[in-house]
């Protein structure tokens, strides 16, 4: 299988980056092995921001996209082989779109000086991933502009990912709220303008504040934005997010590496099997299992129906938010057709949780083949109906061409990723990029608009239905023969046949279907084009049945950050439009 994560990183371009830091600075880097191929450079917290400003601007690849930020709770890891001392380390994920590379900076902390410097200055999308790492971790980024909890209510106590914080109700008192604590959470809920930079009142106006969520329709969820208007223009706006924050990557801790495959699922709630995919993928990594032709095939085609699903509901959705009541409708028909087929091969509908460790939960069953080909057949003619219906609608066009617009420079430095960023004439797709589970012997082209506004990233999620419905197409007639998972220890659950002839293969199978398995001491990062954009699963094995640390990048989180950005200065009905076309799910964002 191809490296997913890192298709082009070698230990060649460690030893580039290496050199052209130490020529720049004059100093050393510990360097550090893993899986995932990734380069990771540790780097002193008084040297990180001019490092971070030269991997920008001024190296012959510049890292362009700031990808993740977060930290680990390095002090009850047991196999930290040639890495230096350090109690909680903070990590900078960078990718060079136009090298075609990715690094990992590493900064070690110590538990008694828990500081570091903001790098928001020069990535704006590290604002929120900074406040996240404060809010779960407790560390500092000096100098940043507003370091406050995002995820947890503000008057949360404690860090959660940290060891010694709960994973389970069970392990803390029960649940009590007096009405003097409530009335301090209600307190501390209020939004204070001066907090955020704005003034109440400037020369000839005063301002009007208005909430929109964290329960209306056009939020799409419980989110909420305040609003600073000016009659009804937009001065600023503030996302509010955390109302959906269940601790999807505390859970990941607690969990053995199997069972927490339901979990994934509950991420983008909207991509299914999609959510399988990156993490399946990076333990397939860690333990070096080789899924079966297959496998991957059958991977690729029910990712590509969840891609489906998801963007239809976009469609019409958008369509509903703009003013169209009728494509919902269609499109939900469409996307209940599909699900009857995801079920008849999975069992399940939007959250199957169907990908195993080293291949799938099952064969497809008989008749896959006439409803998957029928479905090919049945798709177009509605798509073409649907241009003619929403896309070549004048009104919707007028509310959406030349809003909440951005270019590709701007989109890369707030983390967008996937559609919304091809959105700008961006061509970088994953599955053609760095090709993972087969997608590399498949025919289909990469949609992309110029103007990156509303219009335009409706526009491409469009013609990507086309596209996944040709890859959906040719999985179906080019199928491969073969088992549907691989013969490795790790795989999970193992085979069964002989269970009961031999009784080392009986306790064998019953330990890892019990406790999953053994991942040895590794750290691994996979990335996968997923229905909102690039997500990935970077997780840390201490050589035991689950993970040390797992942290999921997800693409609605940037995605809702930037909405500030793109809305100032438009009308509140502009920010609906815009609210629209991003193309998210709280669950996503909040994890």
């Amino acid at each position: 299988m191809t490296n997913t994560a890192t298709a082009s990183v070698d230990g060649g371009h460690a030893f580039d980056v290496s050199t052209a830091l130490r020529n720049r600075f004059d100093q050393e880097y510990v360097y550090q092995e893993t899986v995932d191929g990734i380069p990771n450079l540790w780097v002193e917290p008084k040297h990180l921001c001019e490092v971070l400003r030269f991997l920008k601007n001024d190296i012959e690849n510049p890292y362009e996209l700031l990808f993740d930020l977060s930290a680990i709770d390095e002090r009850f890891r047991e196999h930290r082989a040639d890495q230096p001392d350090s109690e909680f380390t903070v990590f900078y994920h960078l990718i060079s779109v136009s090298g075609d590379c990715d690094l990992r900076l590493k900064v070690a902390l110590s538990d008694q000086h828990l500081h570091v410097p903001t790098v928001e200055h020069i990535y704006p999308v590290a604002n929120w991933y900074e406040r996240e790492a404060y809010d779960m971790f407790g560390i500092q980024f000096d100098g940043h502009p507003n370091l406050r909890r995002i995820l947890t209510p503000p008057l949360w106590e404690g860090y959660p990912l940290r060891k010694e914080h709960p994973a389970r109700a069970t392990e803390m008192d029960p649940f009590s709220m007096s009405d003097k604590f409530q009335d301090a959470q209600q307190e501390a809920l209020k939004f204070v303008p001066e907090e955020w930079g704005m003034k109440r009142s400037a020369k000839h106006t005063d301002f009007m504040f208005l909430n929109l969520g964290p329960n209306h329709p056009s939020v799409h969820g419980v989110f909420r934005v305040a609003l600073q208007l000016d009659g009804e223009v937009i001065v600023q706006a503030v996302p509010d997010i955390g109302y959906h924050h269940r601790g999807q990557e505390k859970m990941a801790e607690r969990q053995s590496w199997h069972t927490y495959i339901p979990y994934t699922d509950r991420i983008d709630y909207l991509g299914g099997v999609m959510n399988n995919f990156p993490y399946v993928l990076n333990l397939e990594k860690m333990t070096g299992i080789d899924v079966p032709p297959r496998a991957q095939v059958i991977r690729v085609m029910l990712s590509e129906m969840f891609r489906i699903a998801s963007h239809l509901l976009f469609y019409g959705t958008f369509a509903q938010d703009v003013g169209q009541m009728s494509p919902v409708f269609y499109m939900f028909a469409d996307r209940e057709r599909l699900f009857s087929i995801i079920e008849a091969i999975t069992g399940g509908r939007m959250h199957p949780s169907w990908f195993r460790i080293g291949g799938v939960c099952q064969d497809l069953p008989d008749g896959w083949y006439e409803m998957v080909t029928d479905y090919c057949d049945y798709m177009p003619a509605r798509m073409d109906h649907y241009d003619k219906m929403v896309m070549e609608n004048k009104i919707l066009q007028r509310r959406t061409k030349g809003i909440g617009a951005y270019s590709t420079a701007e989109g890369l430095d707030w983390g967008i990723t996937g559609p919304s960023l091809r959105a700008t004439g961006h061509t970088w797709d994953l599955r053609k990029q760095r090709p993972y589970s087969s997608y590399e012997q498949f025919e289909f082209d990469i949609p992309t608009a110029d103007n990156g506004d509303c219009f335009d990233r409706c526009l491409v999620r469009v013609e990507e239905i086309r596209q996944s419905l040709r890859i959906i197409r040719q999985c179906a007639e080019n199928m491969p023969s073969g088992p549907y998972k691989a013969e490795h220890r790790a795989t999970t659950p193992p085979s069964k046949e002989r269970t009961m002839e031999h009784i080392e293969t009986l306790i064998h199978h019953f330990l890892n279907v019990s406790w999953g398995p053994v991942v040895p001491p590794c750290e691994s990062a996979t990335l996968v084009e997923a229905t909102k954009g690039w997500m990935s699963f970077y997780s840390i094995s201490d050589g035991g049945t689950m993970a040390y640390r797992s942290r999921v990048r997800t693409p609605s989180f940037p995605a809702l950050q930037q909405i500030p950005f793109i809305s100032n200065g438009f009308m509140v009905a502009d920010l609906i439009a815009i609210i629209a076309s991003i193309d998210f799910v709280m669950a996503d964002v909040d994890r």
